[in-house]
């Protein structure tokens, strides 16, 4: 008996079978808070990692200065995202509506992926313009020093 010279597993005692029960509340518990506590952003479709915005020369010169009120973000024409989740496009019109009433100047940040359909983008704009936002703001990523061209 090199490999357990003290042979401790022989002074324990078995598991009592009485706490099989508390393993049920257990999962239970788990289920209710997942279920009242949980978040609609888990488990959800996101952003992912491949979400790239278009690249402008020009981007940084543009900022805008002022907050934005309202973000929406957009992967694809299907895949719209606010603070309250995933959107289709009619529901996004309805959260248009009441973000624009909720500010005295709403401003409205675009952050659309390069794929997204230019008619997707103009569908959104005129939703917007139509729900009362002052400002749309597109967002865009300055290209980066290392894949700029070179000047001479």
């Amino acid at each position: 008996m090199i490999s357990r010279p003290l042979d401790l597993s022989s002074k324990l005692r078995p598991p009592s079978r009485d706490w099989d029960w508390l393993f049920f509340v257990n999962v239970g518990l788990i289920v209710l808070f997942f279920m009242l506590f949980g978040s609609r952003f888990v488990l959800a479709p996101g952003l992912g990692t491949d979400f790239r915005m278009p690249v402008m020369p020009a981007a940084r010169a543009g900022a805008s200065i002022t907050t934005p009120t309202a973000v929406i973000s957009i992967k694809r024409g299907n895949l719209i995202f606010t603070d309250s989740g995933n959107l289709s496009m009619p529901q996004l019109k309805e959260w248009l509506k009441a973000a624009a009433r909720s500010s005295k100047e709403p401003i409205l940040l675009v952050r659309a992926s390069s794929e997204v359909a230019f008619e997707d983008l103009t569908e959104i704009t005129t939703a917007a313009r139509d729900s009362g936002f002052v400002r749309i703001v597109w967002g865009a990523e300055a290209p980066s020093e290392m894949s700029a061209p070179a000047t001479p």
